[in-house]
């Protein structure tokens, strides 16, 4: 069971961070932690003015399956909008959560992580990237708080 929660595929996306470090001048940042297993990600955003994030770069300390969810995160994440971002989020929450479909889209590579759901300590630290995300996108574009964050309560 730890092979599949550990693939290789997972191993390959958390060699492979992609937009690492900060960006010199976001329109908005956001830092998450996971209480549990203490995980951090802090992501910078600039959105353009169709609400698209056009830049992003994420510092990323957390454990493998959070490294892998902002992998994918950070791979994807440049033209998308809040809205796209929030789906990705709430059909990776389902999906942990629920045993609801991986997210679809540019973000349907986030099906790797679904042996997560068997393991609800990790599920906190695989949302982070996209709890993270969300908040900083909205914080750039001025968009009120939609739905509610379950994160941070696994």
């Amino acid at each position: 069971m730890i092979d599949d929660l550990y693939s290789a595929k997972i191993l390959t996306l958390v060699a492979n961070m992609p937009r690492a470090g900060r960006l010199p001048a976001p329109d908005a940042s956001s830092e998450k932690v996971a209480k549990l297993c203490g995980s951090k990600i802090t992501v910078d955003v600039v959105v353009g003015e169709d609400g698209k994030v056009v830049d992003f770069a994420q510092d990323v300390s957390a454990c493998a399956l959070g490294q892998a969810s902002a992998a994918i995160l950070g791979q994807s994440v440049v033209g998308a909008d809040l809205s796209e971002i929030e789906l990705a989020r709430e059909s990776l929450i389902a999906m942990l959560k629920s045993n609801g479909s991986p997210p679809a889209g540019r973000f349907a590579e986030l099906a790797v992580l679904e042996p997560v759901k068997d393991y609800p300590a990790r599920h906190a630290s695989t949302l982070l990237a996209f709890e993270a995300t969300v908040e900083a996108v909205r914080k750039a574009t001025g968009a009120a708080e939609t739905r509610t964050s379950t994160a941070g309560a696994a």
